[in-house]
């Protein structure tokens, strides 16, 4: 198996979301499968980490090693920098607005990221590689003296203005506004998790990659009222194991709300509902991937200008035929009918 090189642009505060953690989350369960992995920053230079310029500096070694990039904004500028080395793209949100050339593999964190590559670049090696939820988000059966608990980043102007300062006049509310290091044991005192975050994603013309939160708050044996945008959509079923939030009107989502924490109980779901998204299932997954994957680097070190005779951006000149030969028809048609 070939080096592998996860690529951050930082691990500091300023980079500290979810794609951080889930591509950390991702090299560590590569190293457990005890394969060669380094962690990589590309624009802040971090102690104890590998800087790409150096390592792009320092020999040619690099020539036949796996580059990881994930940063979606800096995802053009890395292809182009990477241009001769074996790159993999893991992909959690999408709707960038860049293509993937076929030479670069994607590794998508959902379904609905899947579904979108294979329709945006259709030629490109495409797998389901679902993110981690670590087997500490578990029901500790902890006593749950928190009704409502909502992540102040990414929730909808509406969530933060108008339905919380309403919940708060009923409910005890906690809204969490900084990095949370023990967020299972908030989850375990809490009954019910609000997530809303499609506003977020459409100001910035981009969707909700995985949606890790309410998936963890399930695991943690919440009730949940979410969203349902982009990657929600993999796990969320509302009205059987959640509730869509912003459902018609305040009123009644207060009224939802108050009926689910008025006959409260500790949502249980199977812990097979997890599996997925467990260890054990993602380094499996991971592990027959990445096998494929090396061989296709090794095809393309023998073939490295192939490409398919036919590609999704050259409909044109069949959808003109189309038209041509639909015209010809109609032609025909009014021809047959008025002799003219």
């Amino acid at each position: 198996m070939r080096q592998l090189y996860f690529l951050v642009p930082g691990t500091g505060k300023p980079f500290q979301y979810g794609g951080l953690f889930a591509e950390l989350n991702l090299l560590n369960i590569a190293r457990k499968l005890a394969y060669t992995a380094q962690l990589v920053t590309y624009t802040v230079r971090e102690d104890k980490t590998l800087f790409l310029p150096d390592l792009l500096q320092s020999s040619d070694d690099h020539r036949n090693a796996i580059f990881v990039i994930t940063w979606g904004y800096d995802v053009p500028k890395l292809i182009q920098q990477l241009q001769h080395c074996h790159v993999i793209y893991h992909a959690q949100s999408s709707g960038y607005a860049f293509d993937i050339p076929s030479h670069v593999p994607i590794l998508t964190g959902s379904r609905n990221t899947l579904g979108y590559w294979g329709q945006r670049s259709p030629h490109a090696l495409l797998y389901y590689l679902p993110n981690l939820v670590p087997a500490k988000f578990k029901d500790l059966g902890l006593v749950r003296t928190i009704d409502i608990l909502i992540h102040q980043r990414k929730s909808s102007q509406y969530l933060t203005d108008c339905l919380i300062p309403a919940l708060q006049q009923q409910f005890n509310v906690f809204v969490i506004d900084r990095f949370i290091d023990d967020l299972v044991t908030l989850l375990n005192q809490s009954k019910l998790y609000l997530y809303d975050s499609t506003e977020y994603w459409s100001q910035k013309n981009v969707t909700e990659g995985f949606g890790l939160q309410p998936l963890e708050a399930l695991a943690c044996g919440c009730q949940v009222f979410s969203s349902v945008n982009g990657g929600l959509s993999d796990y969320l079923d509302p009205g059987f194991n959640c509730h869509k939030i912003a459902g018609y009107s305040q009123a009644y989502d207060i009224q939802r709300i108050t009926d689910v924490l008025n006959q409260f109980e500790q949502y249980q779901l199977p812990p097979v509902a997890f599996d997925e998204y467990r260890h054990d299932n993602i380094a499996k997954r991971l592990q027959i991937i990445m096998t494929e994957l090396n061989q296709f680097f090794d095809h393309r070190q023998n073939t490295p200008n192939a490409k398919l005779p036919f590609t999704a951006k050259e409909p044109a000149p069949t959808l003109q035929k189309r038209i041509y030969r639909s015209r010809r028809w109609l032609k025909a048609q009014i021809k047959q009918k008025f002799g003219r």
